[in-house]
């Protein structure tokens, strides 16, 4: 069982940045994925950046070169910095976790990226 709280949503005007947090009520055990995801309106939800427990990461095309995710072990706690935001960014996003036949979802965080 894990618990995940995301963090750092709000309105941000278009080329401006984002700092996202999922705190997760326990470390990241080797072979979990921890990955965030995002559903913008009327759309299939869709995975943005994904980081294992020895910190290796993938970022998904659409944002990659503006979206990084990060973990710190020591605070049990993944980041997704999100620079030169775009409209299309906007959207609730979902921190997720997954491994040993098990996933858990946070409650999500609102981004909308507007002027």
């Amino acid at each position: 069982q894990v618990q995940l709280v995301e963090s750092g949503g709000g309105l941000v005007q278009p080329g401006g940045s984002l700092r996202l947090s999922c705190a997760a009520s326990r470390s990241i055990s080797r072979g979990e994925l921890l990955a965030w995801y995002r559903q913008a309106p009327g759309k299939q939800r869709e995975v943005v950046a994904v980081i294992n427990s020895g910190g290796t990461t993938n970022t998904a095309d659409s944002v990659k070169g503006r979206f990084t995710i990060s973990g710190d072990n020591a605070k049990n706690t993944v980041y997704l910095q999100m620079n030169n935001l775009k409209p299309e960014d906007t959207a609730v996003y979902y921190c997720h976790i997954k491994g040993y036949g098990k996933e858990y979802w946070g409650q999500g965080t609102q981004v909308t990226v507007s002027s």
